[in-house]
């Protein structure tokens, strides 16, 4: 099913396994005083309870709200970035897998991410996205397009709006060409992929550049009982893929990143600037001549930056390698209620584009 799987291990948070020089935190310290040290450069250990690391980035959220007062999707990124450097050095300890204080959830990563660490530091936004993502993997979060549910592993992106997959569903219903093999670049947690297989695809080439994907979308298949028709590999866009396929789907990052990108989510929600550019050249050599290139992407950028291009009407406008044979647009709607996630985007839209080699037929 899979290239080498037992090789590939998971990208999880690092940690310290020496003992961290900083501030011991406890509930009836000043939290302001240690929040400004804390910014100012100074670790800070939560002890006693829990909730004490949610007191402190509390603090920490009203100091830097303070400060970064622009409310555009510029400015508060630069206050994301001012939060995420600052609140990363609050850290929490781990004892046999255990959160070293009271009233602590009960995070099951901890013990698969981490078995031959018994004693360790890990700062407290990377617990709270460990429990954040263990709640998803246990629960599992539910897709009506798929008529079941997935359970993420941890640093795999999944989606919490779906209108995106209601347009791929709509598409593969009436698509009636030839259904033996297709290639999901990107496969993040598997949703396009198990909707190519329900919709009658045998043979699905998924790759992604996030071993976490790999790992994920290798144990849920299984469940699903989905493996023997999906070939998994842990590479860039198409790896050493070598033939040619009926369908090729791609759903990338709907933002051009103005960041040095790290791995897992971040590549997920941010593409660098020659992702498409690659992509197209690629995907030319790997469609079968009356093969379609299926598109899921957003006018997300545009909305947040009207000085943003838009990469696949560039690649149309620009290059003689493809046509445009559909393209839908669906507003999107609120995200799932369980999850933390918001943001004010009101007149975003999703879109599909099905696209085929410009000088064949239809």
């Amino acid at each position: 099913m899979t290239t080498n799987l037992q090789s590939i291990k998971p990208d999880r948070p690092n940690i310290i396994t020496t003992k961290v020089d900083g501030i011991s935190f406890y509930r009836k310290m000043d939290t302001e005083s240690v929040v400004r040290q804390m910014i100012a450069g100074k670790s800070v250990i939560v002890e006693e309870y829990y909730s004490n690391g949610l007191q402190v980035l509390a603090e920490l959220k009203k100091n830097l709200s303070e400060k970064y007062k622009d409310k555009s999707f510029q400015g508060q990124r630069a206050y994301r970035t001012a939060f995420r450097e600052a609140s990363h050095r609050l850290f929490i300890k781990v004892i046999d897998n255990k959160l070293a204080v009271k009233k602590a959830p009960d995070i099951g990563w901890l013990k698969l991410l981490y078995p031959e660490v018994s004693e360790f530091y890990i700062t407290y936004p990377e617990v709270q996205g460990l429990n954040s993502s263990w709640q998803w993997h246990e629960k599992g979060l539910e897709i009506k397009t798929l008529n079941l549910s997935i359970h993420p592993y941890y640093g795999t992106y999944f989606p919490t709006r779906f209108d995106h997959l209601k347009l791929f569903d709509k598409w593969l219903k009436k698509y009636d060409g030839p259904k033996d093999n297709a290639i999901d670049i990107g496969v993040g947690s598997g949703i396009l992929t198990y909707q190519l297989i329900q919709n009658g695809f045998e043979n699905i080439y998924a790759t992604d550049t996030n071993k976490n994907a790999i790992i994920g979308v290798y144990q849920e298949s299984r469940k699903l009982d989905f493996q023997k028709k999906i070939t998994l590999n842990h590479c860039d866009l198409f790896g050493d893929f070598d033939r040619k396929v009926d369908v090729i789907v791609f759903n990338p990052p709907w933002l051009l990143a103005k960041h040095n990108l790290e791995e897992g989510i971040d590549k997920a929600m941010y593409y660098e600037e020659d992702l498409f550019a690659r992509f197209f050249e690629e995907a030319k050599k790997y469609l079968k001549e009356d093969g379609k290139l299926v598109l899921i992407f957003s006018n997300l950028a545009q909305e947040v930056d009207n000085q943003s291009t838009h990469p696949i009407i560039e690649e149309l406008q620009k290059n003689n390698r493809f046509r445009k044979d559909l393209h839908l647009r669906r507003e999107v709607r609120a995200s799932s209620r369980r999850t933390q996630r918001t943001d004010s985007r009101e007149t975003e839209k999703v879109e599909l584009w099905v696209l085929a080699h410009k000088n064949v037929k239809s």
